[in-house]
C-alpha cells in the first residue's frame, strides 16, 4: 500500500482540477534506471490498467503497476515546498539506498 500526505493530496487535487484530460488519480510506478538503479515514475490516471491495485486516500486514487508493487509497499509520496524547488518526494522503506535528488533508489 501506498500512503500519500495532506500536502501531496492537496497537490493531487489541484493537479487533477487543473488538467485538460480526465484523471481520477496518479499512477505510481518504478523503472530501471538512475543513479541508483531504479527511479521513480509517476502520472495522472483515469483508470488501472489491467489488473493494477488501486488504493483510494481522501478521494484520491493510487494505481500501482503491478510489476511495481513488492518495491513501493510501504512507500509515503510527500509534497514539499522549499528552497530548493517544489515536488513530490518518496520515503520508500524498501530502498537500501537513493540518490541526493531523491528520484532513484537502490
Amino acid at each position: 500500500m501506498i500512503n500519500l500526505t495532506d500536502s501531496a493530496i492537496n497537490a493531487l487535487k489541484a493537479a487533477i482540477s487543473s488538467t485538460a484530460q480526465p484523471a481520477s488519480g496518479l499512477r505510481v510506478m518504478v523503472e530501471g534506471g538512475g543513479c541508483q538503479g531504479f527511479t521513480y515514475k509517476m502520472g495522472l490516471a483515469h483508470e488501472p490498467v489491467c489488473d493494477e491495485p488501486v488504493f483510494e486516500q481522501d478521494g484520491i486514487k493510487v494505481f500501482v503497476d503491478n510489476a511495481s508493487r513488492a518495491h513501493l509497499n510501504g512507500t509515503t509520496i510527500d509534497f514539499v515546498i522549499s528552497l530548493e524547488g517544489s515536488g513530490f518526494r518518496f520515503d520508500n522503506p524498501n530502498a537500501k539506498s537513493s540518490c541526493s535528488c531523491g528520484k532513484s533508489f537502490s
